[in-house]
C-alpha cells in the first residue's frame, strides 16, 4: 500500500480513540459507477462480469467491511448475504433483561441506507454451502459467485457439550439470549414473571466465547432488577473460568457496592449437564443446581457456516486466519472476521469486528488491485454496566507482529473505577457504532 493509501485508510479508521473511529466515516452517496443499490435473489443477480466480493453475515463485522470496500474502490461489486431484515445488537441488550431498556427499537437497525448510499446489493437469504474452488456461495435461491468472499457469521453453540442440551428446545425454557431478538425477549420475561423469592441461575461457558464481560454485565443487570423489585430473589453464577474473564475487579466492586447478598458468584463451575424440565444444570455430572430462571449460555465456536465451509482449525471452534488480511489459512480468497476468527488478543467483541472490518476490507482492496497490504489490526473498547448509571471498560491497541496480533504494551487498559461518565460514552458509543453500520 502506497503512503497516500496508507492515509487515507488511516483517516477512515480515525485511529485516535473511539469517537474518531466511529464518527469519522461519514457517507460516501452511491453515483453513477459500479452495480445498481438494493436487494436481489440470486437468480436476479447475474454472473460476475468485473470484480465482486461477496459479504456474509450483516452483523457489527459484515456491515462495516461491505461498506469500507465500496468506499475504497467503487468499481468492486459487492453483495451483502443476511437472512434478516433488520440487525438488534448483542451489546446492550442486557439493558433491556435489567429493564434500563423499554424496549430493543435503540438496539435494532435496517439496512436500506446502508445498501442505497454505497452501492451494496442485499440479498436476504441463508447461505447453506461455499464451494472454495469455484468460488461460490449457495443460498436457497440459487448461487452466487465472487472473486472474494468475506465471512463474518458470528458464533454458534457446541450443544454436545452439555449433556441434555437440545438446540431447538432447551432455549426455549432455558434461554441463552446470547443472540439478541426473540431469545433476550424471553429471558426478561422469563424474570419479570417470576415470584419474588426465587432464583436465577447463570451458566458461563469457558473462555473463549463472544463478549468476555457480557455474562457479569448481564448478572450486574439482572441483580440491579431482582433488588429494585424481587428483593427476596437471589442471582447465582455458575462460571466454568477459574476467575471472571474481563474487569473482575471492577465487577466484583460493583457488586459489593450495589448487590451484597444478591449475587453469589462461583468460579471453577463447569456445568456439564442440564435438564430443561426440573430447570436444573450439572456441575460436573455431580451437583445440581436448580433455578426458577434459568440463563444457559452454552459452549461456543464460529457460525456453522465456516464449519460447512471447512474453515474451522484444529481446536474444532474457532477459525485460523492471516493476521494481516484476515484470509483464511484454510481456504484461498476467503476472509474470516469478527467472533468467529481466531484473532490473537482481540477480544470478541463487537468493536474488534468492526476495525477487524476495515482492515480486512482496506487489504482486499489491495490485493484485487495488485497493492502492498497493511499490517495493522486495530482497537477495541467494551463498555460494560453495573448499574442504572455506571459503567466500566476497557480498552486496548493492537498491531501486527510477527504474523501475530498482539496488544500493543501500555495501551487502552481497564477504567480505573466505576463511573457515570463511562456510561455516557457507552451509550454514545452504541449510537455511533450503530450509525455507522447502517448508513
Amino acid at each position: 500500500m502506497t503512503t497516500t493509501d496508507r492515509r487515507s485508510f488511516l483517516r477512515l479508521m480515525g485511529v485516535g480513540g473511539v469517537g474518531a473511529s466511529l464518527t469519522a466515516c461519514g457517507t460516501t452517496p452511491y453515483g453513477s459507477t459500479g452495480p445498481a443499490s438494493g436487494s436481489a435473489t440470486a437468480q436476479t443477480l447475474r454472473k460476475s462480469s468485473g470484480r465482486r466480493v461477496v459479504v456474509v453475515g450483516a452483523g457489527y463485522g459484515g456491515t462495516i467491511a461491505a461498506k469500507y470496500i465500496r468506499m475504497l474502490d467503487k468499481s468492486i461489486e459487492v453483495v451483502l448475504i443476511e437472512p434478516n431484515q433488520q440487525f438488534v445488537s448483542c451489546p446492550f441488550s442486557n439493558l433491556y433483561i435489567g429493564g434500563l431498556l423499554k424496549d430493543m427499537s435503540s438496539l435494532t437497525i435496517g439496512y436500506d441506507k446502508l445498501a442505497a448510499n454505497h452501492g451494496i446489493t442485499m440479498v436476504y437469504d441463508s447461505v447453506t454451502a461455499i464451494d472454495a474452488a469455484k468460488k461460490t456461495v449457495t443460498v436457497s435461491s440459487g448461487t452466487i459467485d465472487y472473486d472474494r468472499l468475506v465471512l463474518s457469521p458470528g458464533v454458534d453453540f457446541r450443544a454436545e457439550e452439555l449433556e441434555g442440551y437440545d438446540l431447538a428446545s432447551t432455549p426455549l425454557v432455558m434461554p441463552h439470549a446470547w443472540k439478541a431478538g426473540a431469545q433476550t425477549v424471553l429471558l426478561r420475561k422469563q424474570l419479570v414473571d417470576m415470584p419474588d423469592g426465587g432464583t436465577v441461575v447463570i451458566t458461563i461457558p469457558l473462555a473463549p466465547f463472544r463478549c468476555p464481560p457480557g455474562p457479569y454485565e448481564r448478572a450486574s443487570m439482572m441483580a440491579m432488577y431482582l433488588k429494585q423489585h424481587k428483593p427476596k430473589s437471589k442471582l447465582i453464577v455458575l462460571d466454568a473460568n477459574p476467575d471472571i474473564v474481563s474487569k473482575g475487579g471492577l465487577f466484583r466492586k460493583g457488586w459489593k457496592k450495589h448487590y451484597d447478598g444478591i449475587i453469589q458468584y462461583r468460579g471453577a463451575q463447569k456445568v456439564t449437564a442440564v435438564n430443561a424440565k426440573n430447570r436444573s444444570v450439572f456441575i460436573e455430572g455431580m451437583e445440581e443446581i436448580k433455578g426458577d430462571v434459568v440463563n444457559v449460555i452454552p459452549p461456543q465456536r464460529a457460525g456453522n457456516i465456516a464449519r460447512v465451509a471447512g474453515l474451522i482449525g484444529p481446536d474444532k471452534a474457532w477459525c485460523p486466519i492471516d493476521a494481516t488480511t484476515f484470509e483464511s489459512t484454510i481456504q484461498k480468497s476467503i476472509h474470516v472476521i469478527g467472533d468467529a476468527c481466531v484473532a490473537g488478543a482481540m477480544p470478541k467483541s463487537g468493536y474488534s469486528a468492526n476495525s477487524e472490518a476495515k482492515v480486512c476490507a482496506a487489504n482486499i482492496v489491495a490485493l484485487m488491485n495488485g497493492k502492498e497490504t497493511i499490517e495493522m489490526s486495530g482497537i477495541n473498547t467494551c463498555y460494560s454496566f453495573l448499574s442504572a448509571k455506571e459503567a466500566i471498560s476497557v480498552a486496548g491497541v493492537y498491531v501486527v507482529k510477527e504474523g501475530k496480533i498482539i496488544a500493543v504494551p501500555n495501551s487502552g487498559g481497564v477504567s480505573p473505577d466505576l463511573s457515570e461518565v463511562e456510561a455516557v460514552y457507552a451509550s454514545s458509543w452504541l449510537k455511533n457504532i450503530l450509525t455507522e453500520m447502517s448508513t
